[in-house]
């Protein structure tokens, strides 16, 4: 019976997929691309590239504020001309509805539209997502933090800072605001042959500062 769990959570682990999303790609206020369809098990993973971002989890109905209990990956300061970029991920662990995440940088949402979202749907779209940011005001924001992550309902986020490289851990199993199940979509995103229990995040060489 042993046998069979291992290898049960063995093809789980090689079936699941890592979706990779690029945030400030070409120094612009995006996510890229600005939504996946992702399955239990899947990891979304964020590249962050230029500027000072955050994938914060929101709401549809309040897309521009920070969930209660949802998953953050604090702000990711990326220096000029870095050449190493922060890297945050979480594990989809419940597809029984979408999640919206949004960038806590002032304005970034409100005024730029800076939003994504895993498993929209045909009630409750992105382009809805969106143009309900776009009528928020103006969204809050903190200052230069890289480190800072809160619990998601069923894990926490833990950051530490050493010899100016920032190491981070996430374990996000969503429990609330998780995504609707649907196809996996290829996006040109590597098979993740590891255990899909916790997001592996490894941020290094993050510059300092706030970077509009």
């Amino acid at each position: 019976m042993r046998f069979f769990a291992v290898i049960i959570a063995l093809v789980s682990a090689v079936a699941a997929e890592t979706f990779t999303v690029v945030v400030g790609g070409n120094s612009t206020i995006t996510y890229n691309p600005t939504s996946v369809n992702a399955t239990n098990g899947d990891v979304i993973q964020f590249q962050f590239v230029s500027k000072n971002h955050t994938v914060t989890q929101s709401t549809f109905a309040a897309p521009c504020t920070a969930m209660a209990g949802g998953v953050d990956s604090g702000f990711q300061a990326v220096a000029t001309n870095a050449t190493t970029f922060p890297v945050w991920s979480f594990t989809l662990t419940n597809t029984s509805a979408p999640l919206w995440f949004y960038c806590a940088q002032v304005g970034h949402c409100s005024n730029d539209g800076m939003v994504f979202a895993v498993n929209p749907t045909a009630t409750k779209s992105f382009e809805a997502f969106q143009a309900a940011a776009l009528t928020t005001g103006t969204n809050s924001t903190t200052t230069n933090s890289t480190t800072s992550a809160t619990a998601s309902a069923s894990g926490t986020s833990t950051a530490s800072t050493a010899s100016g490289s920032t190491v981070a851990s996430a374990s996000a199993a969503i429990a609330s605001q998780s995504a609707v199940g649907g196809a996996t979509t290829a996006n040109g995103a590597p098979r993740l042959a590891l255990s899909v229990t916790i997001g592996l995040v490894t941020v290094i060489g993050v510059g300092g500062g706030l970077l509009l």
